[in-house]
């Protein structure tokens, strides 16, 4: 069939979207068809301070799939070669997270994280997904304040969070118009199935962490014929895509606090902040309330209520925010700051300014994502704000800020539906019992999305990502067996984590693997 002379049909059919890029190498290859399917990967050293064995390239893929002969865009890809031919069994496509992570250097860096076993039997392919880093990448011209949305829910400044989010919608669409509609995770899903034909795989074997893992999913239901060993590590819940999943933020932060209680007032001797979980509880909301009357001097800077309500995350390790509070507690009693410390970025979530990437492509291409992906995002400002009161009672750690109103208010609507969760789909799902990004209970709603998936979960486990994140973890080795056998767990598989490793986790920003450096993403 030419592709070419029946894609008009094939577009009205609202098929060419997803049948293009099932052909296979030999058909890609042999048959006429789009030319991005002809194209063969011009691979080079990356730079020359990296090592010759990773390897870039470039691609070009539609900016629309329903006209492969239409606009283009860039897709920077990346490779190092399984360490052992004879043992090769195919390519393994990594995904970071995001939306808008770089994932062009993953194969560099997973290269000295994974076992032997693994590498051997793996080309690892990295790549940044269209409108990130070097794929095309866009931008909404957006200032620093107009990237922050952990905005705080007040009857006297909410007009100001609509005019703030309208303005984000507005100035997306106005810097990038042309190419938003097309930044969506069923675009990214059919650009990874255009690199499995070009690089003449059949399958297509993958490790998404995060965002990943619903990119992953979406992959899975899509091109099931073409999925191999995928590891979703870090769950996102296709069912509560995309306001569910930050509004998830706000009620397994209340559970995590509680447990912090716990933990803190077993030792009290050594924090002072309370000798039972509500001791500890009224320590920090007495807290909260004095700096919402006036803001604290902690470190340089004036730390309001609404910022510590904020590092809701910080909460999944109890280690980490206990000396936190009690330095925010000492800073308010007068106490002069301890030399040396940078707490302050613990309460924006790990980051700090020196951490962020330069410009706003990274959150130009999460709303892009976030609000692309779905239609199902109130329009009405009004249920917003109904929401966000109700949820700073209900969870009033971070309620507030998780249901006020979005930039998705004012965003066109999707080009095409969410992917059902409908096929079945023999993955390995990995999970951390306490994990402030993607909770558990996300986590479990992948699990259950995806019939015949199986489930690793690491019980203790804290922090967001689970596989090579913690050489200590449970989980490591369920997944290793996966990677290098291709069998899955006969049943799901609850670990424990070694008691050791538990509460001496930094959070994701601070550690080796490169989840996005921004708070509050996937």
């Amino acid at each position: 069939m030419r592709l070419k002379r029946f894609a008009p049909l094939l577009a009205a059919a609202g098929l060419l979207a997803t049948t293009v890029p099932l052909l296979g190498a030999t058909q890609a290859s042999a048959a006429p068809g789009p030319d991005f399917l002809r194209q063969k990967p011009a691979w080079h050293r990356c730079s020359a301070d990296q090592p010759a064995s990773y390897e870039c390239a470039t691609l070009k893929v539609p900016l629309d799939y329903r006209k492969p002969d239409g606009p283009t865009l860039d897709l920077a890809i990346s490779r190092m070669k399984s360490t052992d031919p004879a043992k090769r069994h195919g390519v393994l496509l990594l995904n970071p997270g995001g939306p808008g992570g770089s994932g062009l250097d993953l194969p560099l860096l997973m290269d000295g994280a994974m076992s032997k076993d693994v590498r051997d039997r793996y080309d690892l392919i990295g790549f940044d997904p269209r409108g990130v880093g070097a794929s095309s990448p866009i931008t909404c011209g957006l200032t620093d304040a107009e990237q922050d949305f952990d905005r705080p829910y007040r009857p006297e400044s909410f007009g100001s969070d609509v005019t703030w989010a309208r303005t984000v919608a507005d100035k997306c669409r106005e810097k990038s118009g042309a190419v938003l509609p097309h930044i969506t995770t069923r675009n990214t899903a059919r650009d990874m199935d255009t690199v499995r034909a070009v690089l003449g795989e059949k399958k297509l074997s993958y490790l998404g962490y995060s965002y990943g893992t619903y990119l992953g999913a979406v992959y899975s239901q899509m091109y099931p014929e073409r999925t191999d060993r995928f590891v979703l590590d870090s769950g996102v819940d296709p069912q509560r895509i995309w306001r569910g999943m930050i509004q998830v933020w706000a009620t397994e932060a209340e559970p995590a606090f509680a447990r912090w209680t716990q933990w803190a007032a077993e030792r009290s001797g050594e924090f002072g902040l309370g000798e039972t979980p509500k001791a500890v509880s009224d320590t920090f909301w007495g807290l909260v309330a004095r700096a919402d009357r006036e803001p604290i001097d902690f470190e340089g800077q004036k730390v309001t209520g609404d910022m510590i309500r904020a590092a809701r995350g910080v909460f999944f390790y109890p280690s980490q925010a206990s000396p936190l509070v009690a330095a925010l507690k000492a800073a308010a009693d007068g106490a002069p700051a301890t030399p040396g410390t940078d707490r302050v970025r613990l309460l924006r979530g790990g980051s700090s300014p020196a951490a962020e990437p330069a410009g706003d492509n990274g959150t130009a291409v999460f709303w892009a994502v976030v609000c692309g992906d779905t239609g199902a995002w109130p329009r009405y400002t009004e249920q917003y704000e109904r929401d966000a009161a109700k949820d700073k009672v209900r969870y009033p750690l971070y309620g507030d800020f998780a249901s006020n109103v979005k930039p998705c208010a004012f965003w066109d609507r999707p080009v095409e539906a969410a992917t059902p969760m409908r096929k079945a789909a023999g993955v390995l799902t990995v999970q951390n019992e306490w994990d402030s990004q993607t909770p558990l209970t996300s986590g479990q709603g992948l699990h259950r999305a995806l019939k015949g998936s199986r489930m690793v979960l690491a019980a203790g486990g804290e922090g967001h990502g689970v596989y090579l994140f913690d050489p200590s973890s449970c989980a490591n080795a369920a997944v290793d067996a996966y990677l290098v056998s291709g069998r899955l767990p006969a049943q799901d598989v609850t670990c424990q984590n070694p008691p050791a490793a538990a509460g001496k986790r930094t959070p994701a920003p601070e550690r080796r693997m490169p989840f996005p450096s921004a708070p509050g993403r996937f």
